[in-house]
Formats: C-alpha cells, sequence, structure tokens
C-alpha cells in the first residue's frame, strides 16, 4: 500500500519535473533500487540528466508521499541484494499520471514541431 495519499484526481505533481518523468518510465520496466534507477536514467539520457543523490533521493520521496511509486516489500535473493537498499515500484496512479504527462508533451510537440527545424537542418 502507498505511504501516500489514495485518491488523486488532480495531482501536485503535474506537470511532471524531467527527473519525476524519468523515475517513472524507469519504474515502468520493473522494480528497481535508487542507485539503479539513477543509471537508468543516466544511460537513457547520455549523461544529459545526471541529477545528484540529494535530487534523486527527493525526488523519489515526492513521488512516494503523492502515491505514484511505493517501496517493495519483495527483495532479490540475499546474496543478490544489499540490505541497505530500498526497492521501488511504480502504482496505478503513478501509471496514470506518467500517462499523462507523456500525453501533454506530445501535444506541445506537435504544435512545436512545424514551428522549429529538426537539428540535421539546423546549421
Amino acid at each position: 500500500m502507498p505511504r501516500g495519499r489514495s485518491n488523486h484526481e488532480n495531482s501536485e505533481l503535474l506537470p511532471l519535473s524531467p527527473l519525476l518523468l524519468h523515475i517513472l518510465v524507469t519504474l515502468a520496466d520493473g522494480d528497481r533500487h535508487g542507485y539503479a534507477i539513477l543509471r537508468e536514467i543516466r544511460s537513457r539520457t547520455n549523461a544529459a540528466l545526471d541529477p545528484g543523490a540529494g535530487s534523486l533521493y527527493g525526488a523519489i520521496q515526492k513521488l512516494l508521499n503523492e502515491g505514484a511509486i511505493e517501496e517493495c516489500r519483495e527483495r532479490p535473493h540475499p546474496h543478490l541484494d544489499d540490505k541497505r537498499r530500498r526497492y521501488y515500484r511504480i502504482t496505478e496512479f503513478g501509471r496514470r499520471i506518467a500517462t499523462e504527462e507523456v500525453e501533454r508533451l506530445r501535444e506541445v510537440v506537435r504544435f512545436a514541431h512545424p514551428k522549429f527545424p529538426s537539428k540535421s537542418l539546423a546549421s
């Protein structure tokens, strides 16, 4: 059960910051601990988004408080795990707000695309 609120018609999270959205996208692939989330974000963005530990864990806490993610009770086999790690998973609410944000961004791109040339055309 999420530690945060349970009913969210209008979330204070929207629009999502890039970091919050990247955390949710990462967790949509499966449960992860904080450092694994960070590595995935760095990899996916070619280090263009490289949050420090304070920013990452502050964002994780915000998502926990809002009920967009939850801490996992299940853990990997003890010889594959470090007991200090906390694992997180996306909730249905988290999926819903990530979907809403992706739709919002699609609309922005749809309107902006004809106004700005692609990188390959710009000199």
